[in-house]
């Protein structure tokens, strides 16, 4: 939540909000070069190796072309094979990118995708609702924001882009994790909740129930189960499969957001959803 006190700069912060130590690089001296994880690098210079081209690359090549030992590259590789980033084709021992970059290069186009397809349309709800409007998508147990329209008022809710919130308090993830198959809900369960606030229910039948309501309704609420004082309503996106892949809500504060204004939201909120995916090719019943 932000307040119209906030444009202030603290003495001793940057604009950014970060304090700085007397004597830093920002107070007029050259700023330190960040520290380099070398195994990092080597890893992703390894990743870099493969092409269109040249898909499978055996030790001996890498080793070649990244300049190192081929025990080197042997425990880099034997690394993100365990992690999924990378295979080893069993009948050549060659090395080729695993499928958990396709998982990651996917997350990082359908971003792109939705985000550019939602703008316009979250610019309409923020006009109509005058309350700040995000976009989401699901991350294992996790929201993250892709998109921000802040409301105008003193007052307001924010969410940075990239931030992270729980997917299970928070109306954005609710209306995502509603659609999610089963066995992934599940998984997400057994990792157990932390409660937000002191108002966040953390009883897996309740959290169970909510999400029945979402898929019966087609919107979630949430009521100050993430941030206190806070109050929101969000709808899922569906791609072209049918997939829901991502969330709009409209979050503002309890004061000024009663039931009965949160309630004449929720279709305006359903609406902008189905708008955006229609526009990522989702073909609803209705208009077949």
């Amino acid at each position: 939540m932000e307040n119209g006190a906030q444009g202030k700069i603290d003495a001793g912060k940057s604009p950014a909000g970060r304090t700085i130590a007397s004597g830093s690089s920002e107070q007029g001296g050259k700023r330190p070069a960040p520290t380099r994880l070398s195994s990092v690098a080597m890893a992703v210079r390894l990743l870099k190796t493969f092409s269109e081209g040249e898909v499978e690359i055996g030790v001996t090549s890498l080793a070649k072309r990244l300049g190192v030992a081929k025990s080197t590259v042997y425990r880099l590789a034997s690394t993100l094979v365990s992690e999924g980033m990378l295979e080893q084709n069993r009948d050549n021992e060659k090395y080729r990118l695993g499928i958990a970059l396709f998982g990651l290069g996917a997350l990082v186009r359908q971003r792109m995708n939705v985000s550019t397809e939602a703008r316009q349309i979250m610019f309409d709800l923020r006009e109509a609702t005058g309350e700040t409007v995000h976009l989401a998508i699901l991350d294992r147990a996790q929201i993250m924001y892709v998109l921000n329209l802040e409301s105008n008022h003193a007052i307001r809710m924010r969410a940075d882009l990239g931030s992270r919130k729980p997917a299970f308090c928070t109306a954005e993830g609710r209306a995502i994790l509603a659609f999610q198959s089963p066995e992934f809900i599940d998984e997400i369960f057994a990792q157990g909740f932390q409660p937000r606030t002191i108002k966040t229910d953390t009883n897996p039948k309740h959290i169970r129930a909510a999400l029945e309501q979402v898929r019966i309704n087609g919107f979630a609420r949430e009521d100050e189960q993430c941030e206190l004082g806070m109050r929101s309503v969000a709808a899922p996106i569906r791609n072209d499969t049918g997939a829901v892949v991502a969330a709009v809500g409209v979050a503002g504060p309890l004061q000024r957001l009663p039931d009965e204004l949160l309630a004449a939201f929720a279709p305006q909120v359903v609406n902008s959803a189905a708008i955006i995916s229609a526009r990522l090719g989702y073909k609803s019943v209705a208009n077949l």
